[in-house]
């Protein structure tokens, strides 16, 4: 848990592992997934590295991978699922593995290419046989017309054709390819070509891309050597397949049953061939996913050992690694593992190096808190032991969704939906959706399930349930004191379309609070919106400041773990005085007024904004608002001047004592005497560079994660000072209004609630009969449909990001810089998941 509130010590080690023991050791600590590679070699080229040949070998494993598994999916074959879990395999099981894909591969290619051929030639036979089915037709249907009637077209070509002077082409084309063909052929042969076409009834498919055709056959009637070239270069200009059809129709018959026959014969062994083809996808289709496995696996391994580096001997290889301090043993147990499994007898040496480059974050996290944790590091990854807001956002950002949607009905029905990713998690994680929404909706399922909670939570204290309050513990108001006083009559009531109840009269508040939430009498009253908005607005600043004064104690938490006093002294001190001695101040006036003034003395209660405002003018003259307690002026005067101090005190004492710490420690390492210097000494000169920094010098950047600073410069260490300074003063005041987005998106969405149940649900309510009975189930689908749609997922989004800007901008920048790089290490679990990359 502690890794939780601040990352994880993180030590940097060598390991020194045998070369043949290698592969073994960096396998298990795969599977163990706990150590962050660095690469040793930055300067060679992936292409110049020891182990390229090996990553080669896998690349093109994984390459007949996809081609079976395309295969496969091709001929709707089911993928059987594996163990994700098993081991690496051995460097010798790769050539095994190697051997049994390239054949595989082989096989496959044969028969693809077997069965490609023979489709083609059953295409060219199916597309003869009609042709000659549709060229006999033509023919004989020709001849009948002859012998029954003249026909000047026809029976003409008839003739020649009989007499051996006419000649003809028959073949087929596509059919969007028919009528460019047709009209280009005319133009060519300027009409001396007399074509007739039909389209052939079954479709067809391309043996190659296996997608449907449809075609037409034609047959060309011409005359001379000279023609017959032009007709069959237009026809190769637009593929047309030329088939070569007999004259007679003897011929015509006996090719057609011979093309029958060879058509049954290619049938049967294109559906063995098929069978065939099956059986082997089949076979594969077993041991797919663990092929994939152990291939992504195995590259895995050799892309890590490329980032390692060998000893001059060859027999030594030097790996530098990150490594959490609680998993050491872990760590130890695993390359002891690896050594075992490989055979080797000489055990791996793992020392920790130190260094004064920046180590990698390390935040442990669960299914719980991976989504918190998501959020803070979407802003920026934190800096090596810095202070995590991911605890705290558990509970800070489902209360400020909560404060802006709350509504317990809209709550519930998010719970709902929250509830049913919870309790199906295993089934639907099982799935491996594909679609963005879903996974994002998915991965934050928690964060919605305590977004619904909370929701529900401010929905009571609101009293607003659909736009609706509900009366648990009854009303603290009553009516009957009005007419008993004599203030209402029964004319009054018939006459006036609006009353106000008067609490001045005895007995008609009670004076006690409601228990839980806000008066279900509000709901009704018409000055609802007046309340509301007063108690919003106020209870928006009173969260606001506390929110933003827990960001600023937060940093003081990470002053005293870096042990950086002047940050302390003065960053931290000044920094409370100012926002407490105003906006502290401020959030003291709101609760004093609430505490000190009821429905006896409300009408003498004085506007905070306007003390607020003159107490910056030191204005205290104005007769019309008068004092919220004794010693206001006096109280006031001394926190404004005590604020205005804070100003200087953070902008000008820190650089002089970071230059004077400078100025100190040159004149050491420039003495005679810097030989007695003692280690720590020095150590402590060269620090005035670290203090320089917000966070105790924990700076490490996304570059080479390196602590080393430059060289002091005053200039900008105090225009650095002096930056700092005016964003936190102007901050403060331009966060505190930002905190009213609560207060705004609150009553937008109480309203857009009230607006759609009158304009929606009430007139299905108010209609009567049994017409009525089917206009209200009309009418709730729609009101339904309407709340999902804008109410939960259009409001609920923007609820999400305000309070997602209000943590990053408005509650983060007080402690948390985010300028660090996070921990990744090498993982198969997140390599095959594709969390990670090989």
């Amino acid at each position: 848990m502690g890794s939780l509130f601040r990352s994880e010590e993180v030590y940097l080690t060598q390991i020194f592992l045998q070369v043949e023991a290698a592969y073994c050791c960096i396998a298990e600590l795969g599977e163990l997934g706990l150590v962050q590679f660095r690469d040793l070699n930055p300067g060679v080229n992936n292409f110049q590295r020891k182990f390229v040949n090996e990553v080669r070998r896998c690349e093109a494993m994984e390459r007949i991978l996809k081609f079976l598994q395309n295969e496969i999916e091709t001929d709707g074959i089911v993928i059987q699922k594996c163990d994700d879990n098993q081991k690496a395999p051995v460097p010798r099981d790769m050539i095994d593995l190697e051997a049994v894909l390239e054949k595989l591969e082989g096989e496959l290619q044969e028969i693809n290419q077997n069965q490609q051929t023979m489709k083609q030639n059953f295409l060219e036979l199916s597309e003869l046989k009609h042709l000659l089915k549709k060229t006999a037709d033509f023919f004989e249907k020709e001849a009948r017309v002859a012998d029954e009637s003249y026909n000047e077209d026809t029976s003409n070509l008839l003739e020649l054709q009989s007499a051996g002077k006419l000649g003809f082409i028959a073949g087929v084309i596509k059919r969007e390819r028919l009528l460019a063909f047709e009209r280009l052929l005319w133009r060519a042969c300027r009409g001396n070509a007399y074509m007739k076409h039909s389209e052939m009834e079954m479709v067809l498919e391309d043996p190659v891309t296996r997608e449907p055709m449809k075609k037409n056959t034609f047959i060309i009637f011409f005359q001379g050597e000279q023609l017959k070239q032009k007709i069959k270069k237009i026809c190769e200009g637009f593929r047309a397949t030329i088939y070569p059809c007999p004259e007679t129709a003897n011929e015509r018959r006996d090719m057609a049953a011979g093309v029958s026959t060879r058509i049954e014969e290619l049938t049967l062994v294109l559906g063995q061939t098929e069978t065939h083809r099956n059986r082997v996808l089949q076979e594969a289709a077993k041991n797919l996913q663990s092929w994939m496995t152990k291939v992504i696996k195995m590259k895995a391994v050799y892309h890590t050992l490329n980032l390692c580096n060998i000893d001059v001997t060859q027999q030594c290889l030097i790996a530098e690694t990150w490594c959490p301090t609680a998993d050491m043993d872990q760590i130890k147990r695993a390359l002891d593992v690896g050594t075992s499994r490989s055979g080797s007898t000489n055990a791996p040496i793992m020392t920790v190096v130190q260094t004064r480059m920046s180590p990698p974050t390390f935040n442990r996290t669960d299914k719980f808190t991976a989504g918190f944790q998501n959020i803070v590091d979407a802003y920026g990854v934190g800096n090596y032991r810095e202070m995590n807001p991911a605890p705290y956002t558990i509970i800070t950002f489902p209360f400020l969704f909560a404060v802006m949607f709350g509504d317990c009905g809209h709550g519930t029905v998010m719970l709902g939906f929250a509830l049913w990713m919870v309790l199906n998690e295993k089934q639907l994680l099982a799935q491996k959706s594909d679609n963005e929404i879903w996974n994002t909706f998915f991965s934050g399922r928690y964060l919605i399930l305590l977004m619904s909670i909370f929701s529900i939570y401010t929905g009571f204290i609101y009293n607003d349930c659909f736009s609706k309050a509900i009366n648990i513990f009854g009303s603290s108001w009553r009516v009957s004191p009005m007419f008993l006083n004599g203030t209402w009559s029964e004319e009054l009531l018939q006459s006036s379309t609006t009353l106000q109840l008067d609490p001045a009269v005895p007995g008609v508040f009670s004076g006690n609070p409601y228990p839980f939430g806000i008066d279900p009498i509000w709901n009704i009253a018409t000055n609802k919106l007046t309340f509301s908005n007063s108690y919003k607005m106020k209870m928006s600043v009173v969260v606001g400041i506390t929110h933003m004064i827990f960001g600023v104690i937060l940093s003081l938490i990470n002053h005293i773990y870096f042990r950086n006093v002047l940050n302390i002294v003065l960053q931290f001190i000044p920094e409370m005085i100012f926002i407490f001695s105003l906006f502290g101040y401020l959030v003291f006036m709101i609760i004093y007024k609430w505490c000190n003034f009821n429905v006896h003395n409300s009408q003498y209660a004085p506007s905070i904004l306007i003390h607020f405002i003159n107490m910056f003018l030191f204005n205290y003259s104005d007769k019309t608002n008068g004092p919220l307690y004794i010693h206001q002026q006096e109280i006031q005067s001394f926190l404004v001047i005590f604020a205005l101090i804070a100003v200087p005190w953070m902008l000008l004492i820190k650089p002089f004592i970071l230059r004077a710490r400078h100025l100190k420690s040159q004149r050491m390492l420039q003495s005679p005497t810097t030989g007695g210097i003692e280690e720590g000494e020095a150590e402590l000169a060269h620090s005035s560079h670290a203090s320089s920094s917000d966070h105790g010098g924990h700076d490490g950047g996304h570059g080479g994660h390196d602590d080393h600073g430059g060289e002091f410069n005053f200039g900008d260490m105090f225009v650095h000072q002096c930056i700092h300074t005016i964003e936190y003063c102007l901050g403060c005041i331009s966060n505190t209004a930002s905190y009213l987005r609560l207060w705004a998106l609150s009553l937008a969405h109480a309203e857009l609630s009230e607006v759609l149940w009158t304009m929606v649900m009430h007139i299905g309510l108010s209609s009567g009969g049994y017409g009525g009975l089917i206009i209200i189930f009309i009418i709730f689908a729609v009101f339904a449909v309407l709340t999902i749609a804008i109410l939960l997922v259009m409001e609920g989004l923007s609820a999400f990001l305000h309070a997602l800007r209000l943590h990053w901008v408005e509650f983060q920048n007080k402690f948390y810089s985010g300028s660090g790089y996070k921990f990744c290490p090498f993982s198969f679990a997140a390599i095959v998941s594709g969390e990670a990359e090989a």
